[in-house]
């Protein structure tokens, strides 16, 4: 899959995965979710289906600048269908109300572009499903009234394009949006950046995609435009309609079609009213698509939230934060940032106590060794929320004294009145941008950005694991907040986000039914305490592990064979593998921590055993799947040969074959061996004789990995490809045939009855004939065509079309 030039491919007969072919990573292959258990042919048609792939290559496939880098990106399923609702909502002349509910994470913004480029395309080339009964998006109101037939509705569509307006906060405005809208091809779209702007483009009739922010409408006039072929996306739509704004916007568009867009699910105060009114009036369950936390988590477009507490000594007074913060009526529901930090203004005695010298001095330094121990050895970045900006540039300060400075940088916005000691921390716009770039990559600096407010939406840094949190918030703006760490991170060095974390210095996740005002269910799916963890890390290592430690006990040879004999069967294998990972994951999160004390000795024995099997097994690079924790651990109290199948050898030569042949190691540990030693020789080599010897090897690990053939059968197949790989040089040259000539005989001798070098050289000569046949799809039938007469007598007709294929997929010299 990652070196195909297809875009979908089917990679078994158990589940499907797709994904572009250009800048590819793993976690960018996406699993076909459109699965009926047991039923493996619907599945196949609904993956094959010929409308979805001209559809998927179409309108889902998009490129996008980041950071100036640009990207290939393919639109998730969840995505896609709620385009397609979007796209028939538009079109119903019934409905003009819609919701799309999708968490934190999940790309609503690339929903959103996707959306207006479709509607605005679709009604210029007719656009389908439009007809009689139909609102065309790219007609009028009159024309509608005027209930014209088909013909009339594509020639209104042609005619007229709709205007697509899309709401946006500040962040996004100012961020690589408007960049990506005309990267994607929108080429007649708008910025509005004044109301003076708004108003004069929605009053020329303007058609095409307008984007602005919603207080721009603050006291429009009524009735700009009275069309209906209006279409408004509205992002982060929970607190952008509120109020007078969203009043003001519904007037001066009464008849547009209004779409929002939400990342937090319904708190408990907005149930029946406010935005789940404004766009769900349509709807029955208040939305037009749902994609909800635990969704996402299961399809990987996000990871797990755990948190922790502080130590008590560094939590503020409870009692000052429920009275001036939590059990305030005006911070409940709240969904912008701006008004918390308005409420945060008047609670003096919260904010003395949180930006106190002492205190400050103190979480730095527990921040500092937190990151130090937790953080930096599994190799993320963190962020340092502080109440406000001067509590930031103090953090700096403090932060210094324990990390090197370069390790921290703060990113605020600047005000004309600042003081001297916050100036001193200001960065230019291009300062911040190479920060933002360099945050986003592993190996550079810096590793921690201390930020208040910039930067709490609209960042994506999937590096990013850790949130050390000084700042009260609650609800949407804390759900925001949070979200930054719930981004998945993967590499090409294995390196794997196991979750995001987030450590409360204030206490707002000591009552979290009052941190998050939502129901139970998603409360629980949104962050977890890391208590949690604990409890299943015990049961993982006083249940489940015992009949894997009981395999470790001695670790001398005797043990070592007995455990790789345990694990040949591949399910059992793999359920292993599965589980280590689980364990492994759980102590990276949690180590250093007393709590791990007693399972220590255990822990270590797993990752031993882990070890060998992995080597055993696979030609894994074991130090890429153990983690910098788990190997400082195996370092202090293991040795390399520990984790060493017995009798193992590392390169391939006549001495070490005889080695391993002589060795008191079992056959099936011979077997493994060799096995791994022949592909690893066959793969670094360039010789096509030696990549053959290399696909007979995989073929017959394949065979013993199914129980095909006994364990004495595969050992002595395997030590004769082990012979051929070896000796293969001095029979070239003792058949006195060319390398060309010599693959060809080599490969067609286990098949034919009888083939002689001459015969191989003529083949060869067949294949100069065709020099082009690779991509010249005429040359390639025609040495097919004499291929199957030359070699029909030698291999006879059954094994006729796939010698051939095999003859045409060789290495040439």
């Amino acid at each position: 899959m990652l070196v195909s030039p297809q875009l979908f491919e089917v990679t078994q007969l158990i589940k499907f995965f797709y994904g572009a072919t250009w800048s590819l990573s793993k976690k960018n292959i996406f699993n076909w979710k459109d699965v009926v258990q047991g039923d493996f042919e619907y599945t196949v048609k609904s993956f094959f289906n010929r409308e979805r792939f001209l559809k998927v290559l179409q309108d889902y496939i998009v490129f996008l600048t980041r950071d100036d880098d640009l990207v290939k990106i393919i639109l998730r399923q969840h995505q896609t269908r709620a385009v397609e609702k979007v796209i028939q909502r538009a079109r119903d002349p019934a409905k003009r109300r819609g919701l799309i509910w999708h968490t934190q994470g999940s790309g609503k913004t690339l929903t959103m572009i996707t959306i207006a480029s479709r509607l605005l395309r679709e009604s210029q080339g007719g656009g389908a499903g439009s007809g009689p009964g139909s609102r065309s998006v790219g007609g009028g109101r009159d024309r509608d009234k005027d209930g014209g037939g088909e013909g009339d509705a594509v020639a209104g569509i042609k005619a007229e394009k709709p205007t697509v307006l899309m709401l946006v906060d500040r962040t996004e405005l100012e961020s690589q949006l408007f960049k990506n809208i005309v990267g994607y091809g929108l080429g007649s779209a708008m910025v509005a950046g004044s109301k003076r702007e708004l108003q004069k483009i929605l009053s020329s009739d303007f058609r095409g995609l307008v984007v602005s922010m919603i207080h721009k409408f603050d006291d429009i006039p009524a009735d700009m435009s009275a069309r209906d072929n209006v279409i408004v996306l509205v992002d982060e739509a929970h607190r952008t309609t509120g109020g007078d704004l969203g009043n003001y916007l519904l007037a001066a568009l009464p008849n547009a079609t209004y779409i929002g867009f939400t990342g937090t699910p319904i708190d408990r105060l907005s149930k029946g009213k406010g935005t789940f009114k404004v766009f769900g009036a349509d709807d029955p369950q208040g939305y037009l698509d749902k994609y909800s936390i635990a969704e996402s988590i299961d399809d990987g477009t996000t990871v797990r939230l755990n948190y922790a507490l502080a130590p008590s000594e560094l939590l503020v007074d409870r009692e000052t934060l429920e009275r001036e913060f939590l059990d305030l009526a005006a911070a409940q529901g709240i969904s912008d940032i701006d008004e918390m930090n308005a409420i945060l203004d008047r609670a003096i005695e919260l904010k003395e106590m949180l930006k106190s010298p002492d205190r400050v001095a103190k979480v730095a330094e527990y921040v500092a060794r937190h990151f130090r121990e937790n953080v930096e050895p599994l190799g993320f970045k963190a962020f340092l929320v502080a109440v406000d900006r001067p509590a930031c540039a103090a953090y700096k300060e403090e932060l210094d004294r324990h990390l090197p400075p370069e390790y921290s940088q703060v990113v605020y916005s600047p005000l004309h009145n600042d003081s001297p000691e916050l100036k001193k921390y200001y960065i230019s716009e291009e300062g911040e941008k190479k920060v933002r770039k360099d945050f986003l990559k592993k190996s550079s600096l810096p590793k921690i950005l201390i930020v208040t407010q910039k930067l709490l939406t609209g960042f994506d840094a999937p590096i990013l694991y850790c949130m050390y949190l000084d700042k009260p918030m609650r609800d949407h703006v804390l759900l925001q907040a949070i979200a930054r760490v719930n981004r998945p991170y993967e590499d090409e060095e294995g390196l794997t986000k196991p979750c995001g974390f987030v450590l409360d210095f204030v206490g707002i996740f000591q009552k979290l039914e009052k941190a998050l005002a939502f129901d139970s269910d998603v409360v629980t799916s949104v962050i977890k305490n890391i208590d949690v963890l604990k409890t299943l890390f015990n049961t993982y290592m006083t249940d489940v592990a015992r009949k894997y430690l009981d395999l470790s006990r001695g670790w001398d040879d005797k043990s070592k064979e007995r455990a790789i004999e345990y694990f040949q069967d591949k399910e059992t294998r793999e359920s292993f593998f599965w589980f280590y990972k689980q364990v492994q994951s759980i102590y990276d999160i949690l180590s250093p921590d007393a709590f791990l004390r007693p399972y220590m000795d255990d822990y270590q024995s797993l990752a031993r055993l882990y070890g060998l099997i992995l080597n055993a097994y696979t030609d894994i690079y074991v130090d890429r799947e153990i983690t910098a924790k788990t190997r400082q651990l195996l370092q202090k109290y293991t040795s390399s040969g520990d984790l060493e199948p017995p009798g193992a050898i590392h390169e391939l030569g006549p001495r070490e074959l005889k080695a391993l042949k002589d060795s008191g190691s079992s056959d099936t540990s011979k077997v493994l061996n060799l096995s791994k030693l022949i592909a690893l020789s066959s793969k670094e080599s360039s010789n096509p004789v030696l990549k053959l010897i290399g696909e007979r090897a995989e073929a017959l690990r394949q065979a013993y990995e199914d129980r095909q053939i006994t364990t004495q059968e595969a050992l002595v197949r395997f030590e004769g490809l082990a012979d051929d790989l070896l000796n293969s040089e001095k029979e070239r040259a003792r058949l006195g045939l060319d390398e060309n000539s010599f693959v060809i005989y080599s490969r067609l001798q286990p098949e034919a009855v009888q083939i002689t070098p001459a015969q191989a050289q003529e083949i060869n000569s067949l294949f100069l004939e065709f020099p082009d046949y690779r991509w010249d799809e005429k040359q390639e039938q025609k040495l097919r065509a004499k291929l199957y007469k030359f070699i029909l007598p030698l291999v006879g007709k059954e094994k006729l079309t796939e010698s051939a294929d095999g003859l045409l997929r060789l290495q040439r010299i």
